[in-house]
């Protein structure tokens, strides 16, 4: 079957085919690295993170660039407020942000380039557009000109006519046209800068992309990707520049997602409702978040809030619970399974290869967690053959596609390990009480004081400690 995927080129979908058989070359904008990153970023770089994996187990070799800009006017700003230098802040934001990647299990893009590793690039890439005469030189800056490519707007749907009539006054009045953007900035005192052939200076957003993509993955590349906010202007620019140099199609499917509100408001530092990643995983299991981040579709707004949050843990915490029960009634270590074979897993590639809909794929997982809890409780003793395979086959497939969405990848016992310990930070419960109280409910138990331990039980779970009783011992864990 062939994959679908919504071209914001086109504004429809289109079936992917690449340039190269079965071979993706797909660029994402990272992250510009002045400050911790926020759960805007994770949407964006859990949802590609998904795309590269899903590509791969459908067989496509995956060159994926996730670059950093480690150069660029929010840097410097920051550098001049703390009294450091850009690269140092820089090197602490890189740092950050790999360690909130890792922890929401990311994995690592085949090349991850900073944008100050290819200034030689850079240069040459505006140098040939002046060449072309694309671009023009202006007192140590260079321009582009937008009214020398006829496509520009085309991915956004602007014309340049209408914007030049909307523009403000206040623009650089030395530019050609108000919405001519820097290729080259000439430096400010204090600044970084590099040697170039129209004097000291550092690049400007937009080229950095289009030379690390050019550089890494060739003049036209299958998959261009970032959050909406980035079509207009960078990846505008970004298609103005890199075609008018190379003279050819520089991307064939143009990906973005949507964006990730609060409470239902925009997420903005303004309103005071600025999420940062490492904060929320103060509170929540980093599956969970991946889970809320995939249950809606990646061009579509997702709200967070303590209630979709809580719903993503009572939806995680349920299919730990099929898979534990799964390990308990077979004994066999998930390692052990084969690889996807069943129905579940081609239901699942269904609902991916239709514009990566990790929504209805996710349905299918809890569709089949019920079923599977029914036939665990109907078959405590035996079950038949074939219902046994059946079960097997739908065990692998749960397993296959948690290793696509990044979720329910654990093991069971180091998933409650870990939401026992949020539990306990979350709530400040005593473990030491915990265990304390669970002797005495046993004790309970033994003498036949039935109110007593029912009591126990009632009042840990105001506490939110839910109980569960095996042949080994009572166990706890954090609902």
């Amino acid at each position: 079957m062939p994959i679908y995927l919504y071209n914001t080129l086109s504004r429809k979908k289109e079936i992917f085919e690449t340039i190269e058989p079965d071979k993706v070359r797909m660029y994402v904008c990272g992250p510009t690295v002045y400050d911790a990153c926020h759960i805007g970023h994770a949407r964006s770089v859990v949802f590609f993170d998904v795309l590269a994996r899903y590509l791969r187990a459908r067989g496509f070799e995956v060159i994926y660039v996730r670059n950093f800009t480690d150069v660029d006017d929010k840097i410097i700003q920051k550098a001049q407020k703390t009294g450091t230098s850009c690269k140092e802040i820089a090197e602490k934001f890189i740092r950050e942000f790999y360690e909130d990647m890792d922890a929401l299990k990311v994995e690592r893009a085949t090349f991850e380039p900073r944008a100050t590793e290819y200034i030689p690039d850079i240069i040459k890439l505006v140098q040939a557009l002046i060449d072309k005469g694309h671009a023009y030189p202006l007192d140590g800056d260079v321009y582009f000109s937008v009214e020398r490519f006829s496509g520009y707007g085309k991915l956004s749907g602007r014309k340049l006519d209408d914007m030049e009539a909307g523009a403000r006054v206040n623009v650089d009045v030395r530019k050609r046209n108000p919405f001519d953007f820097a290729l080259w900035k000439a430096s400010k005192p204090g600044e970084p800068e590099w040697d170039s052939p129209w004097g000291k200076g550092r690049p400007g957003w937009h080229i950095e992309c289009s030379a690390m993509s050019s550089a890494l993955l060739g003049d036209s590349i299958d998959i261009h990707g970032g959050g909406q906010d980035l079509t207009f202007p960078h990846h505008e620019n970004e298609i103005a520049q890199s075609e008018a140099v190379f003279e050819k199609i520089f991307v064939r499917y143009w990906v973005h997602n949507g964006f990730v509100n609060i409470n239902s408001e925009k997420m903005s530092k303004s309103l005071g409702n600025f999420l940062l990643i490492k904060d929320v995983l103060k509170s929540y299991h980093p599956e969970v978040v991946r889970l809320f981040l995939l249950s809606s579709h990646y061009r579509s707004p997702i709200d967070f809030s303590d209630k979709t949050m809580d719903e993503s843990r009572a939806a995680l915490d349920k299919i730990y619970a099929v898979l534990s029960r799964l390990e308990d009634r077979f004994g066999i270590n998930p390692p052990e399974l084969p690889q996807q074979s069943g129905d579940l897993w081609k239901r699942f590639c269904d609902a991916m290869d239709d514009d990566l809909n990790t929504a209805r794929g996710i349905g299918m997982v809890f569709e089949s967690v019920r079923t599977l809890n029914r036939f665990l409780d109907t078959s405590e003793t035996s079950m038949p053959e074939d219902t046994a395979a059946a079960i097997l086959a739908t065990w692998a497939d749960l397993r296959s596609i948690g290793r696509i969405l990044g979720v329910f990848s654990e093991s069971t016992e180091q998933y409650a390990a870990d939401s026992k310990r949020l539990g306990i930070h979350n709530t400040m419960v005593d473990p030491a009480w915990v265990e304390q109280m669970i002797a005495d409910r046993t004790a309970a138990r033994k003498a036949r004081e039935w109110q007593k331990a029912d009591d126990i039980r009632k009042q840990l779970e105001t506490m939110n400690v839910i109980l569960e009783d095996r042949p080994e011992g009572t166990l706890w864990r954090m609902g």
